[in-house]
């Protein structure tokens, strides 16, 4: 992809964040634009590095070495991004992954229908499985901590 159609999808994800942190969260637009404003800007700093670095890494990890840069003790715009990305509600911006997600894996459908009712099977197990691991960690940790 070039890097205008990056910067126009990440245009329309920021818009939906932000709508989805209004709606979800009542959070006004305004409160929320410097930290969609941070977040995106993160997000084109990790595409411009899988672009320029010859380290091939995923975005999502230049997105992450990037976000925990801003925000370390020693980084000089650390209470800026904090403060800002603290009005995004860590729950907006999956809304636009999810939609993103089934954007993409929608010409897979006839795909996905070919593999039949095993499929099925395969994701209830898969999320059933998920979901206890992810409990039995959370009871273990939260037993551990003295938390419950």
């Amino acid at each position: 992809m070039k890097y205008i159609e990056w910067f126009v999808l990440f245009i329309i994800a920021g818009l939906g964040i932000a709508v989805a942190n209004l709606v979800g969260f009542q959070v006004g637009f305004f409160d929320s634009l410097p930290g969609i404003i941070v977040l995106l800007a993160i997000s084109m700093l990790a595409v411009v590095c899988t672009k320029l670095i010859p380290l091939k890494l995923p975005i999502v990890a230049y997105c992450s070495l990037i976000g925990l840069l801003a925000a370390c003790p020693i980084s000089p715009i650390r209470e800026f991004v904090i403060q800002s990305v603290g009005q995004i509600n860590f729950t907006a911006p999956l809304t636009m992954v999810g939609a993103f997600a089934g954007i993409s894996i929608s010409d897979n459908i006839k795909m996905f229908a070919k593999q039949g009712w095993k499929m099925i099977i395969i994701g209830i197990f898969v999320m059933t499985g998920t979901f206890l691991g992810s409990a039995l960690i959370a009871q273990l940790m939260l037993s551990l901590t003295h938390a419950i």
